[in-house]
């Protein structure tokens, strides 16, 4: 048989001589075929087969319940450059290593092939060459979202996500709970004046650290919120000492090292005089030696549960599960107790 000749059913028919009706119940697995077909039959097609390589065309309809065993990844923005690959590396770990021991390959989905912005329904999809897939990005395209929701192909998402047409399937980070927390724990140690640098709004993990934030601030005083995000680090520091905050809460971290590496030139104390959180390390990348208060998210944890999730809903037609995973907390050495209140 030629090498580059696409195997079909008949050609597996015609190498274990049997009826090609025969090879289609023994591949999609059909309950009446244990009664109807005699092992030795079955064994014929499963050796030609596996002798073949049949198994591996990753088109056909061809494994038990006609599933081609990939799973596909797809994310909204590039995944490879340095310049984000802190960010999305534990997340495919995470995938590479469930989809191993659940004994799926992967596709990795680029989206539409013209243009800059990815899509997920592009003009040249190839979606439907995986049995489901998993879904990455800071920011998705909710008219995709609502037609993935609207429709029979199984997905999860990697990150929570708002309803979108009905509820999303997911797996994220509990940034809510991990932000009140390192609050709360600023309260202990005495601080009352803070400030947030960060936006309130956009993605649903900004906005679940904002509420996490602004849910557990009663009884202290927010003296500043800068919204932006790459701002020069100097003109940060003289807005925040100017305003008499404490502790600072970052969104990010890039913006988090500019701050205290200013502070440091001029000889400003952190945590001595002002103390720094940051809130997870999202997706700009950065290197510092200095070990800030924080909390860890869990991308690695995520991404496994995600891919596990995912193969529940293609194998077992599962319904959608939501599941957040707890933040832990980062001691670190940039949160300190507060200055005594000069009278």
């Amino acid at each position: 048989m030629a090498a580059n000749k696409r195997l079909t059913q008949r050609d597996i028919a015609r190498l274990a001589g049997v009826s090609q009706a025969t090879v289609s119940l023994v591949l999609n697995g059909a309950a009446s075929a244990e009664g109807r077909i005699p092992q030795e039959t079955r064994d014929r097609v499963h050796k030609a087969i596996r002798e073949t390589g049949y198994v591996a065309d990753p088109v056909a309809r061809k494994m038990a319940k006609g599933l081609n065993r990939i799973l596909g990844v797809f994310t909204y923005e590039p995944a490879f450059p340095s310049a984000q690959a802190d960010f999305f590396t534990p997340f495919l770990l995470g995938i590479e290593e469930a989809a191993q021991d659940l004994g799926y390959d992967l596709l990795l989905l680029t989206g539409a092939a013209s243009g800059t912005e990815r899509k997920i329904f592009g003009s040249n999809t190839r979606l439907r060459l995986a049995d489901g897939c998993l879904i990455l990005g800071r920011e998705f395209d909710h008219r995709e979202l609502e037609r993935l929701v609207a429709g029979d192909y199984p997905f999860v998402a990697v990150g929570r996500r708002d309803d979108a047409g009905g509820p999303v399937p997911y797996v994220g980070g509990d940034y809510a709970s991990g932000t009140a927390a390192l609050v709360d724990r600023a309260r202990e140690l005495g601080h009352t004046r803070i400030a947030y640098v960060g936006p309130s709004g956009g993605a649903e993990s900004i906005i679940d650290r904002w509420a996490g934030f602004s849910g557990a601030i009663a009884g202290l005083h927010l003296v500043a919120h800068i919204e932006a995000v790459g701002q020069d680090g100097a003109k940060n520091l003289d807005f925040l000492i100017a305003s008499g905050a404490t502790a600072v809460f970052f969104t990010e971290l890039a913006d988090a090292i500019q701050v205290d590496a200013v502070a440091r030139e001029r000889g400003i104390d952190v945590p001595g005089t002002l103390s720094i959180v940051v809130l997870g390390n999202h997706i700009r990348a950065a290197q510092t030696g200095r070990r800030f208060t924080s909390y860890s998210i869990p991308r690695e944890e995520m991404a496994r549960a995600a891919t596990q999730m995912l193969v529940r809903r293609v194998e077992d037609d599962a319904p959608i599960e939501q599941i957040l995973l707890p933040c832990e907390p980062v001691e670190g050495e940039t949160l300190g107790p507060a200055l005594p209140t000069k009278n």
